[in-house]
C-alpha cells in the first residue's frame, strides 16, 4: 500500500484542498498524534473535512484508483458556512442546532465531546488493565507448563502401553 500512498501524495502534492501525510506512529513525534487521533493499528486512513476536528476512518478500497477517486470527491461538508452544499435532507438534520443559540450549542457540544472523551479514557484504561492480567496469566501459565510439562512427559513414558489383546473400550 505504501507505494500507493506516496504516488498519491505526489499527485495531490499542489492540491488547495487535499493534504495526503503520514504519520510512524511508533516514533515520539508521531505517539501523541497517533493518540490523539485514535490510531491503534496500521495502516490507519483518515479523512478530515472542516470543520471536523476528530477525523474518520477511511473504510473504502486500497488501491492507487480507489484512494484517487476518493481523494477527488472530497469537498466541504454541509455546515452553517456552507450551506448550498447541503442536501434538503442534511438541512432538515442540521436546522435544529441552527436555531439554537450559539453559546448553547458550544456548550452542549463541549459537554458531549467531554463525555465521549472520558469515555475513550475510561476504555483505554479498561484496556490497559485487561492486557497487564492476560500477560499475568500468559505468563504464569507458560511458567507452570515449563515447570510441570517435563515431568509429565516421564510420567506417561512410565506408563505401560495396553495390550493388543486387551479389550478396547467403545464408545
Amino acid at each position: 500500500m505504501k507505494p500507493d500512498w506516496d504516488e498519491l501524495g505526489e499527485e495531490f502534492e499542489n492540491s488547495k484542498k487535499v493534504v495526503i501525510g503520514d504519520v510512524d506512529c511508533t516514533t515520539d513525534g508521531g505517539k501523541p498524534l497517533c493518540e490523539r487521533f485514535g490510531v491503534t493499528g496500521y495502516p490507519t486512513l483518515k479523512y478530515f473535512n472542516p470543520p471536523d476536528q476528530e477525523g474518520e476512518v477511511y473504510e473504502g478500497g486500497r488501491t492507487l484508483a480507489e484512494l484517487k477517486k476518493f481523494a477527488k470527491k472530497l469537498g466541504p461538508q454541509c455546515t452553517v458556512d456552507t450551506l448550498g452544499k447541503c442536501s434538503k435532507k442534511a438541512k432538515a438534520e442540521l436546522q435544529p442546532y441552527l436555531d439554537m443559540p450559539v453559546e448553547e450549542l458550544r456548550t452542549q457540544a463541549d459537554e458531549m465531546k467531554a463525555t465521549l472523551d472520558k469515555s475513550q479514557k475510561e476504555h483505554d484504561a479498561l484496556m490497559e488493565e485487561l492486557q497487564a492480567r492476560y500477560k499475568a496469566s500468559e505468563e504464569a501459565n507458560n511458567k507452570l507448563k515449563e515447570e510441570l510439562s517435563p515431568k509429565l512427559k516421564l510420567m506417561r513414558a512410565a506408563i505401560p502401553a495396553p495390550k493388543a489383546d486387551a479389550p478396547k473400550d467403545e464408545m
